[in-house]
């Protein structure tokens, strides 16, 4: 501390490359404002280094707050107005980033309701017996149950109210229906193209994220049955 209490009288506020190289010559009540631009600067290169983007953004806020403290006081204008104007943009993305990593832990948890899709697709009516497609279709489209009951027709699984439909088709690469859906019990459908689901693929993370559950939890279903049906095929050599 005495070190730094001691040194150059004549200094203006101005950090100079022959001050910088001789610490021993500075003094606290003069070059504080230079200790916190001086850890914003480690806070920007330690930044780069996160693999975390909440973590990313945590340090560039503190890199802000101490950026600002040393344009204010040392004075440096040009970076006091970087720094006022980076804070509230990375504040805004770490809050927008919290909210998606939210949004994505209840995806995650199956807590995911489809209302907001009712903008971008149709109603479609249906009634007992009529089949929606059969197995080996072309698949231009999926659905979501809203009312009544339906069922695969091959598997027989049923699809609950609130549920995604014919999701499979548009990973194939041929793009055509893997199994048939029949309506069981009149109800209703919302019906959106591919291409739409895309849009919404690519713009909604939360949709993303339900969307590739739901094909993960078609595909463990269908692993499931095939393994009911082979353990119900008498061994062989029998």
């Amino acid at each position: 501390m005495r070190g730094l209490e001691r040194g150059l009288h004549d200094f203006d506020g101005t950090m100079t490359w022959s001050l910088f190289l001789h610490p021993m010559q500075w003094r606290l009540v003069d070059i504080w404002p230079y200790l916190f631009g001086f850890a914003g600067v480690v806070l920007v290169i330690a930044s780069y280094w996160m693999q975390s983007i909440l973590r990313l953004r945590g340090f560039a806020i503190l890199a802000n707050i101490f950026g600002m403290i040393y344009g204010f006081f040392a004075p440096s204008p040009v970076s006091a107005v970087q720094h006022v104007l980076s804070l509230p943009l990375n504040v805004m993305r770490l809050r927008e980033m919290k909210q998606l990593m939210a949004r994505l832990g209840r995806a995650s948890s199956g807590d995911l309701s489809m209302e907001w899709l009712r903008p971008f697709m149709r109603r479609r009516e249906c009634r007992t017996g009529e089949v929606i497609f059969r197995k080996g279709d072309e698949a231009d489209c999926v659905f979501v149950v809203v009312s009544g009951a339906f069922r695969l027709m091959e598997t027989g699984i049923g699809i609950a109210v609130g549920h995604m439909v014919g999701e499979m088709g548009l990973l194939s690469d041929d793009h055509l229906r893997t199994q048939g859906l029949e309506c069981v019990e009149p109800g209703e459908l919302l019906v959106a193209t591919y291409v739409e689901i895309q849009e919404l693929f690519f713009q909604n993370p939360e949709f993303g994220f339900y969307f590739l559950k739901l094909v993960s939890r078609r595909f463990l279903q269908n692993i499931t049955r095939l393994e009911a049906e082979l353990a119900k095929r008498p061994p062989a050599g029998e």
